[in-house]
C-alpha cells in the first residue's frame, strides 16, 4: 500500500525529532566542562575514601623518603 505525502512528511518529521534528541543527548554526554566536573568529583570522592587516603599517605611517605635521602647524600659529599 503506497504512503501518502502526509505520511511520508510525518515520518520525516518524527525521524528529525529523534535525531535532534539523539544529538542533544550526545552533546550533553560529551560536554568537556561536565566531564571535567564529573572526573573531579570522582577523584575527590576516591581521595576521601580509606583506600584513597592510604594511597596519599604512601605517596607522601615515599616522597619524604626520596627527598630526605637526596639531602643526606648531598651532605655526605
Amino acid at each position: 500500500m503506497p504512503r501518502s505525502p502526509e505520511q511520508i512528511q510525518q515520518e520525516i518529521d518524527a525521524a528529525r525529532e529523534s535525531l535532534a534528541a539523539t544529538l542533544d543527548e550526545l552533546a550533553f554526554r560529551t560536554n568537556p566542562k561536565r566531564l571535567a566536573d564529573q572526573g573531579k568529583a570522582k577523584a575527590q570522592a576516591f581521595l576521601q575514601s580509606p583506600p584513597g587516603m592510604a594511597i596519599v599517605g604512601v605517596v607522601g611517605l615515599t616522597i619524604t623518603f626520596v627527598v630526605t635521602r637526596k639531602i643526606v647524600r648531598r651532605i655526605k659529599r
